[in-house]
């Protein structure tokens, strides 16, 4: 069986938007979480970017379109939060595209909007 790569790390995230997530409920719209995040993952001590600026480019020309993902936590994982009633490939896409774009290895899609629980999933590329 394969080893899981950031494997400690990806459940530090999981469970700082797990504390999130049961500490503030549902109903929120993505900026309440995502500065609740700011503030658990300054709480544990996890190392993170907060809307982190990404060039795009194509064939070596920068394009005139940026993107930034909600966080790139410990420099190797990216990580988009999302509220929503479920995570649909829509989302996928856009964390796969933040992956091909930093090229990092690891994303998580952390949805707020699922009930009864936190909705989380890995990604690797």
């Amino acid at each position: 069986m394969a080893e899981l790569i950031y494997k400690d790390e990806s459940y530090a995230i999981a469970g700082a938007a797990m504390d999130v997530y049961y500490t503030m409920g549902i109903g929120f719209l993505e900026p309440v979480y995502h500065a609740a995040m700011i503030v658990e993952l300054g709480r544990r001590r996890i190392p993170f970017e907060s809307q982190k600026k990404l060039d795009v480019f194509y064939k070596g020309v920068k394009l005139d379109k940026i993107y930034f993902p909600d966080f790139v936590c410990y420099e190797q994982i990216v990580i988009e939060l999302k509220v929503v009633p479920r995570i649909t490939n829509i989302e996928v896409a856009q964390l796969l595209n933040y992956l091909k774009i930093t090229k990092k290895r690891l994303g998580l899609l952390i949805n707020f909007g699922a009930e009864p629980r936190l909705e989380w999933k890995r990604y690797v590329i």
